[in-house]
């Protein structure tokens, strides 16, 4: 049964309690492998050759400190705001909460942006005659009915195109299986000696951990979660636990199928995988396969955004227009207008590759903030929520994102950069609205 939720004091309508334990573990899961396993693996192939399921297992550790003060900070503060939330309560500066709000926010809008133009390209073959734009915007828009109309229904479709993704990479490993058993087995290790150096193998961490991302999200949907203080945390750990056991068999396998170089060449590596290691399965119901995983990591990146502006919007952080609640589905539908407007000026400007660099080296910084966040609560000797990690947990999470920020192309630092700077300017035009109380 669904668990409204009502601020006390205020009869405004308020968003539903909807998601439970598992719903919640499938939009994590969902949203972490999404598209970044289906296009990512061909390039860290490409740096790291036999060893890139090392690369992922690096990623892997990188992101479990992050992932546990995440799952404390959810806990203590079950709310729409995330990121800007933690910020607001550990340092008690709303600029950096109102910045890290917005860089997150910019991050997952320019990652739905590219998303939507990765999806065009895929679908444009299989309808010729179609334009690029017009596939982006009918894709856009159905987006918006699936969120528009509410938790229970957004929640229904992650939990649906979740499972054909993972059945997806689930094809993988039953490729990994048959070559186990018919072709002499997986080697972890090439058998010609090749050697991989420590600065290569922390590039391909680095890049690998762009496909872990998406934990972060799930506590922007806690106040659309049954018993957020237990589910939340239990629900990052084991999505984050089930995204790596995955991404690691799916790498293994894939090195061992087609050769690490040919994998890095091919614009779809997964589906090169599947025509070499299963010749007799139907291509196309993989490319809907992948289809529907790039759908999935767009349509979270959509919850997640709107969500985000909601709970920013309800702290006064962004104007208050943008908290409205529609009285029937009880979704933010003006975040959800804005998010809309702004993903499609994006993904039809043509100006997303540059942008689109930036997402980790964002994150990143978000990252180190938000364990600083907890570290900072920690030390007021704040109580509160159901899950606590050491205080070694929040360092080790911004030494690991401060070490693979070092090993981020320039150019990305810069963009992450001019975006903080928008965001500053923004602050200023906005800060005599906030209230904190």
């Amino acid at each position: 049964m669904d668990q409204p939720h009502t601020k006390t004091g205020n009869n405004r309508p308020s968003l539903l309690r909807h998601m439970g334990f598992w719903a919640i573990v499938a939009y994590g899961v969902g949203d972490i492998l999404g598209a970044g396993i289906y296009a990512l693996i061909g390039k860290i192939a490409g740096i790291a050759g036999h060893y890139c399921w090392i690369a992922f297992g690096i990623a892997f550790i990188t992101a479990s400190f992050t992932a546990l003060s995440y799952a404390e900070l959810g806990s203590r503060f079950p709310r729409s705001g995330g990121e800007a939330t933690f910020c607001l309560e550990g340092f008690k500066r709303p600029w950096i909460s109102f910045l890290v709000g917005w860089l997150v926010l910019f991050s997952g809008i320019v990652s739905m942006a590219t998303i939507s133009r990765a999806f065009a390209g895929y679908l444009s073959p299989m309808i010729p005659g179609v334009p690029i734009p017009v596939i982006i915007i009918a894709f856009l828009l159905l987006l918006t009915v699936i969120n528009f109309a509410g938790i229970r229904h957004s929640s229904s479709a992650n939990i649906l195109c979740t499972l054909i993704e993972v059945s997806g990479l689930l094809i993988i490993v039953a490729i990994g299986i048959n070559t186990l058993m018919h072709h002499g087995g997986l080697a972890l290790a090439p058998s010609t000696g090749e050697k991989i150096s420590p600065i290569l193998m922390l590039q391909a961490g680095a890049l690998a951990f762009f496909a872990f991302i998406g934990f972060e999200d799930m506590v922007n949907v806690s106040e659309e979660v049954k018993n957020p203080e237990t589910s939340i945390p239990a629900a990052i750990i084991t999505s984050l636990g089930l995204a790596s056991l995955l991404y690691i068999a799916v790498a293994i396998i894939s090195v061992n199928v087609v050769d690490p170089k040919h994998l890095a060449a091919s614009k779809a590596p997964l589906l090169e995988v599947v025509r070499v290691g299963a010749p007799s399965f139907p291509l196309s119901l993989f490319t809907i396969i992948a289809l529907f995983a790039v759908s999935n990591t767009s349509l979270l990146n959509f919850i997640t955004g709107s969500r985000l502006i909601y709970g920013m919007a309800d702290q006064g952080l962004l104007p208050r227009q943008l908290a409205k609640i529609h009285p029937s589905t009880r979704t933010p539908y003006v975040a959800i207008l804005l998010v809309l407007a702004v993903t499609l000026g994006l993904a039809l400007s043509g100006t997303l590759t540059f942008l689109a660099g930036t997402t980790s080296t964002l994150l990143l910084l978000v990252f180190i903030a938000v364990n600083a966040s907890l570290l900072l609560i920690k030390k007021q000797g704040r109580k509160g929520g159901k899950f606590h990690v050491p205080a070694l947990v929040p360092i080790l999470g911004i030494l690991s994102c401060a070490g693979l920020i070092a090993f981020v192309p320039p150019h990305s630092l810069i963009t992450a950069s001019v975006v903080a700077g928008v965001g500053i300017v923004l602050w200023l035009i906005n800060k005599g609205r906030a209230d904190y109380s």
